[in-house]
């Protein structure tokens, strides 16, 4: 066996995809859920998938809560932190976003270095590299603005919380050998494990498909396969050379959701449009609207993102694009099928 990994989020879109990798490859698993309910749901996905879970463990954690994280932790070599609140719409209060993720992370950190976790792979987000950038290349030195205008309280979330985990790492006692790196992928498509298309991008698709998206938003920024990004988080647990590093998981020439819609179409799907939204439409719309208001900071966007030391690193190709998104579709249109 491969030592015995701490998985935070396992419920979720690349959680699943995570703890399906993990156990592939020889990983003990233990996973956190907020609820009872999740938990069934979880091993009923898995175990309908064919995946053996055998080595799997599944504790209730909340991540505003100090308690139960010590014991949680207690035992396991690695620790994947995949787990934070995640939606575009603006909340009334940053804090509703903000305080979970930023505070969760410090829970998480602050329980594995108590447990003499051997190293922590941090699930970030490109957004705390791109930001609301308009036109540009990011890289891993790259840290996005905070107090940019437009952006959204998610995007500020990811930036707080990354940033938060690397001062912990950086403010670690002598002897401390607790390693981290951080994960940071562009927007994720890809077929989930199971039947749950919950996910932002899963669910634009959904609709996509059904013929429910008139106009897509004028956007188009680096993408990535949720199976690549399983990938690399399992092979960060044991790289010996990506400790105190930030990997870009993404594609490097932006992707948008009306190159999303015409590779539909050029397969045959009916229901998707390729007409992209005017500006102002949003921008109206976000006076009224939270999720509107959440996309302002992607409007125009056109980025590329320097991915070539995740390629380096892991000697990683990212699946090619037309395939995630036709691998999507099949999946979405196979659970519309048996609802």
């Amino acid at each position: 066996m491969n030592g015995t990994v701490m998985l935070t989020g396992i419920s979720g879109y690349i959680g699943l995809h995570c703890a399906t990798q993990l156990l592939e490859e020889g990983f003990a698993v233990r996973g956190s859920v907020r609820s009872s309910n999740k938990k069934r749901e979880v091993i009923d996905t898995l175990t309908e998938t064919s995946v053996d879970i055998s080595r799997l463990s599944i504790v209730e954690l909340d991540l505003t809560l100090d308690s139960e994280w010590e014991a949680a932790v207690s035992g396991c070599d690695y620790v994947m932190h995949v787990a934070s609140p995640y939606v575009v719409a603006n909340p009334k209060h940053e804090s509703e976003i903000i305080t979970p993720a930023v505070g969760g992370t410090l829970r998480v950190l602050r329980a594995s270095e108590k447990a003499g976790v051997k190293r922590v792979v941090l699930t970030s987000s490109a957004l705390a590299m791109m930001g609301s950038l308009k036109n540009a290349t990011f890289s891993p030195n790259d840290w996005a603005d905070t107090d940019s205008p437009d952006l959204g309280t998610y995007a500020k979330s990811k930036i707080l919380a990354e940033k938060a985990a690397w001062a912990f790492i950086s403010d670690l006692g002598e002897g401390n050998e607790m390693e981290m790196v951080s994960i940071n992928p562009g927007i994720v498509f890809g077929p989930p494990v199971g039947r749950n298309i919950s996910g932002q991008s899963m669910s634009m698709l959904d609709q996509m498909l059904r013929g429910k998206v008139p106009m897509v938003p004028n956007t188009a920024c680096p993408a990535v396969d949720v199976r690549d990004v399983a990938l690399l988080h399992v092979k960060a647990l044991t790289n010996p050379d990506v400790v105190g590093k930030r990997i870009i998981a993404s594609t490097s020439e932006p992707h948008g959701f009306a190159e999303v819609a015409q590779i539909l179409k050029d397969e045959g799907y009916k229901g998707p449009s390729t007409r992209v939204a005017p500006n102002l439409l949003l921008r109206i719309a976000a006076i009224f609207d939270r999720e509107a208001k959440g996309m302002l900071g992607f409007l125009d966007m056109d980025l590329t993102a320097d991915n070539s030391a995740t390629r380096q690193l892991f000697d990683w190709s990212p699946i090619p694009f037309t395939k995630t998104v036709l691998d999507s579709a099949v999946a979405v249109k196979r659970i519309q099928d048996s609802s």
